[in-house]
């Protein structure tokens, strides 16, 4: 026994025994050839399907019959990977042109598992018999041993077609893997034809051809990086998204929305994705979806998701894709067996792997097609020469003594071959009439014509791809069908805010810094001199400080008294309830502890004709181009340089032709116009003095007059019921209107004019306010009470008007701030304002709340 021992090392022996287990696995598993894009399962398969003649006009044979035949012959592993293989091969959604053509449950897109092979049935597809098996007898591939070697089997078929990019393949090898997308059989024979015509054209240009992959299942390819990058490279990721369309249906007396899928990304199984969906909307990450059905027959796909009353279609399908399988990405590495070795292909390299080998068939086939007419040409030579001298034949096999002096005899005489000689002693009698003489005649002349054709396809090799093209274009019109897999040129990426409906927004800023969000449908239109609703909660010694609306896409700046920018997005702000504090500003902006947001201007685009007017507490004024806002570093932007002791202040957007209107406490006002008194700045500039004040007095507010206000005011006859106007609301909550074109336009750095008298010696101007007649307004108090009301509702008074009462106040409340929501972010509301009758959009003002006007000294 011991003599028996052979000592080896057992790193070199692991090292070589896995090294030739991983390229048997490799090669002989989990690789496709690149020639005919088969993997040895796949190709054993159809190989024993044709050896037992189940063409695509043959009735169909048990599916056992065929597994048992290929474990037994070719495939040495278990009959649930064959039928597995064979299976796969029959489903019309994994496959862009089926091989195998199935007869009964091969499964379906949800995963449901084929039946039994005992129970389905199968025949190859012409497809496969046309583009794959066709010539396998001509001697166009090699043959090899089987596992035992009791048989032969091919080491390649004889495609017709790139099946390899055609079908796709995936599978995963010891160290690597292969994943390969199915294409459109049109447009790779182009690209095929096209390349015949000019070897010299590159993957890129071959992609006028095979824009993209096409999956059996449709749905849409966002962009085109993927693509190109796996067709250059033999690597991308292709981004895969299912189709999915609104509809409107009725459910009772109410219109609802649904999302209607009606084609899946490749690969994805429609009840994993629903049941997904499902667990979702239980778990609360998905929003704004009632129900969820499948509708699928076999007239097509169709998986409904009903929406609630308020949700938004898109934004429940950007979710649906960001979240779901409704959108996968499709990793493609076009690895593939090149000359018994893996190799990665760009598409030209996959495209001309396929045209070599096809050249190298078309060759082997056309050999053998001469070697066969040869032969028989050589016989019917040696039968000629026999009907020429019939009776001297006659004689001398009469008279030979057996067939084999006979047949010696006849070389010897007449210079024939064995073969010949054979022939003749095998003519029948009939074959002598002058007839059959004249046929044998004409099949020697067609044969020396083929012959002479074959030599010269041989010869030439343009010839030889001129069959290919041939070959290729009568497959393509036989079997082409349009492409199902749309391409679209847009990306599709999906950021933060397609997920999230852009609705309208209150966005409240206390002095202590607190911040938060609330729709503005938490909020209804009320009267003139009602209370309000509680807007939020504060400490004792805080108040509201900042109070606007916008629309929760709008990117915000946030601007602080040291004049440095800050950025964030509307739905990026702390959403809270009416009575919720609200989110530090500390928590998601950058700024110091001493830092404080004074100013908050929404954009909802970062136009190239617009500017940002920045004011300060020392009453300094400058525009910046608006562009130079829009992109802020994450640690702020500076907006503007100022003096030791001031503060940025206001900042809002304005146009060259705007006009702006500055507001102190002492109800004094200011108008002068943007384009003509305040030239465009850079970012780190001061800028220059807008309004010299009284002594005590502060600056409390500004706005902008825009161009089409100013344009409207002057072509109104009526001042009475000119729009838009100036809007005063002053601390104890009295307010009025008053016409833009009662504020003359003034130069830079004045007085300015009295824009409005006070009743009480405590009364101070909080806010002033461009508005129209169809805008809404928001007010809040220093407690947090907040109110929204018609801006019509408010009665037009001159400057030397008091106004009247828009909130009643608690004795320890004061009004500190006012927001304006313009007509176009509101849906038309059919209400009434308590207190008060509207007769066209004006309010008729009871008497007590009007105060005589003062002709007042300017």
């Amino acid at each position: 026994m011991s003599g028996n021992i052979i000592p080896t090392d057992l790193r070199n022996e692991m090292s070589q025994s896995y090294l030739e287990y991983a390229m048997s696995v490799i090669v002989g598993r989990a690789l496709p050839d690149a020639r005919d894009g088969l993997k040895p399962v796949h190709r054993r398969i159809l190989f024993a399907m044709h050896e037992l003649g189940m063409a695509p006009d043959r009735p169909y044979r048990k599916c056992a019959r065929v597994v048992g035949d290929v474990i037994g012959k070719y495939h040495p592993h278990g009959d649930t990977a064959v039928y597995d293989a064979l299976v796969r091969m029959a489903q019309d959604f994994s496959m862009r042109e089926r091989l195998v053509d199935g007869h009964g449950n091969f499964g379906s897109v949800d995963n449901d598992p084929p039946a039994a092979m005992r129970y389905t049935e199968c025949r190859l597809t012409a497809f496969s018999r046309d583009g794959l098996l066709q010539d396998i007898e001509a001697d166009t591939v090699d043959f090899g041993d089987n596992y035992d070697g009791s048989q032969q089997e091919p080491l390649v078929l004889p495609a017709r077609v790139p099946q390899l990019l055609l079908n796709g393949s995936s599978g995963i090898a010891v160290g690597m893997a292969t994943n390969i997308p199915p294409h459109n059989l049109n447009e790779i024979v182009n690209a095929l034809v096209a390349l015949i015509e000019n070897p010299e054209l590159s993957s890129l240009e071959l992609m006028q051809y095979v824009p993209g992959p096409d999956f059996p299942t449709g749905g849409l390819i966002l962009g085109k990086r993927g693509i190109r990058d796996a067709y250059t490279s033999g690597r991308g990721s292709v981004t895969m998204r299912g189709v999915a369309t609104v509809e409107t249906f009725r459910r009772g007396q109410q219109e609802r929305e649904a999302l209607v899928i009606s084609e899946l990304p490749y690969q994805t199984n429609k009840a994993s994705m629903i049941e997904k969906i499902a667990e979702m909307v239980n778990d609360k990450r998905l929003e704004g979806i009632s129900d969820i059905r499948d509708e699928s027959d076999r007239d097509g796909m169709r998986v409904v998701i009903e929406l609630k009353r308020d949700a938004y279609a898109q934004v429940v399908l950007n979710n649906l894709y960001k979240q779901t399988p409704l959108q996968a990405n499709f990793g493609v590495n076009m690895l593939a067996i090149v000359d018994g070795e893996p190799r990665t292909l760009n598409l030209k390299d996959s495209l001309q792997v396929f045209l070599d080998f096809r050249e190298e068939v078309i060759e082997r086939r056309t050999r053998f097609q001469l070697r066969k007419a040869e032969d028989r040409d050589h016989i019917l030579i040696g039968l000629l020469r026999a009907l020429s001298n019939l009776d001297r034949i006659v004689a001398l096999i009469r008279a030979a003594a057996d067939a084999p002096t006979a047949r010696a005899e006849l070389q010897a005489e007449f210079e024939l071959s064995e073969v010949q000689a054979d022939a003749i002693l095998q003519m029948q009698l009939r074959r002598l009439t002058a007839l059959e003489a004249d046929k044998i005649q004409a099949e020697h002349d067609d044969l020396i014509l083929k012959i002479a054709d074959l030599k010269d396809i041989l010869a030439r090799r343009e010839r030889i791809l001129g069959i290919i093209g041939d070959e290729l274009t009568a497959i393509r019109d036989k079997f082409g069908q349009e492409r199902v897999t749309q391409i679209c040129l847009d990306d599709g990426d999906i950021d933060d805010a397609d997920l999230i409906e852009n609705r309208e927004i209150i966005v409240f800023v206390t002095s202590q810094g607190y911040v938060k969000r609330l729709d503005i449908e938490e909020f209804e239109v009320q009267g003139r001199a009602t209370r309000g609703k509680s807007g939020t909660r504060m400490k004792e010694d805080d108040a509201v400080e900042h109070f606007f609306a916008c629309r929760s896409h709008d990117t915000i700046l946030f601007f602080s008294d040291r004049g440095v920018a800050y950025q964030r997005r509307g739905y990026q702000l702390p959403r809270g309830s009416r009575n919720a504090r609200g989110t530090p500003l500390l928590q998601f902006l950058p700024i110091g502890q001493e830092e404080k947001i004074t100013s908050l201007v929404p954009v909802s685009e970062f136009s190239d004709d617009e500017y940002l007017v920045m004011l300060t507490r020392g009453g300094y004024a400058k525009k910046t181009a608006l562009s130079a806002f829009a992109n802020v570093r994450s640690n702020g932007l500076i907006a503007i340089s100022l003096e030791d002791d001031d503060e940025l202040r206001w900042v809002r957007r304005a146009r060259p032709e705007d006009d702006l209107i500055v507001g102190t406490q002492q109800g004094m006002a200011i108008r002068f116009n943007t384009g003509d008194q305040l030239r465009p700045l850079g970012r780190a500039t001061r800028g220059v003095r807008a309004m010299t004040l009284n002594p005590g007095d502060l600056l409390v507010s500004m706005d902008i007059i825009c161009a089409e206000a100013i344009a409207s005011a002057e072509v109104e006859e009526d001042e009475a019921f000119a729009g838009p106007w100036v809007l005063l609301v002053t601390s104890t909550g009295y307010g009025k209107r008053t016409p833009i074109s009662s504020f003359r336009v003034q130069n830079r750095g004045g007085k300015g004019l009295t824009a409005t008298k006070f009743r009480t010696a405590d009364q101070e101007l909080v806010a002033l306010r461009i508005v129209s007649g169809d805008d809404e307004m928001m007010i809040v108090t220093s407690r947090g009470i907040v109110m929204r009301q018609r801006a019509g509702a408010i009665p037009t008074q001159s400057r030397m008007g008091t106004g009247v009462r828009v909130q009643r106040l608690d004795s320890d409340d004061s009004l500190c701030a006012v927001t304006i929501v313009p007509a176009a972010m509101m849906e038309p509301e059919e209400e009434e304002a308590d207190g008060e009758a509207l007769v066209d959009g004006e309010a008729t003002v009871d008497a007590a709340d009007t105060a005589p006007e003062e002709a007042i000294e300017e």
